[in-house]
């Protein structure tokens, strides 16, 4: 293995950058820029958890709490993120779907306020089916956790 093959192509996505990648937009966009990525390795996201999220206006009005799913869907979006930085431009406007959500778990509530920092890291991959585990950090505790599986598709 030559020098260049070892180096591992790492950095960082901001919000601008995540659109062009994927398609999610506000209301739905659950992260707000990408951090310490590796390329079809992990990635590391961050959320800011805002009280002006339309889903706080029902979930729950006297004690506002971020929907489990939410929680799930930005660790989806984290790894949608890495999988079109590991594959490159040409894959940039393809949807990920997801396939199964296995082991999730919720460790303590996210409310507004908070910063998720979502970690994902690439299980493994076979063509088209990507498998993850991921981690949503909040001040250093694990809020939640979950190993899923998605499909990156054609639009």
């Amino acid at each position: 293995m030559s020098d260049q093959t070892a180096v591992e192509q790492t950095g960082s996505v901001d919000l601008e950058r995540i659109m062009q990648m994927i398609p999610h937009r506000y209301p739905l966009l659950l992260v707000d820029k990408v951090v310490d990525i590796v390329a079809d390795k992990s990635a590391v996201g961050i959320k800011n958890v805002t009280i002006n999220e339309p889903q706080f206006q029902g979930h729950f009005p006297s004690q506002a709490v971020m929907p489990g799913v939410f929680i799930i869907e930005s660790m989806a979006q984290t790894a949608a993120v890495l999988v079109v930085y590991t594959l490159g431009p040409e894959s940039e406007g393809k949807l990920v779907y997801f396939m199964t959500v296995d082991n999730a778990r919720f460790r303590r509530p996210v409310v507004p306020g908070d910063v998720m920092h979502v970690q994902v890291s690439k299980v493994r991959n076979r063509g088209a089916i990507w498998k993850f585990r991921g981690e949503v950090m909040v001040e250093g505790k694990l809020a939640a956790e979950a190993d899923f599986s998605a499909m990156i598709r054609d639009t």
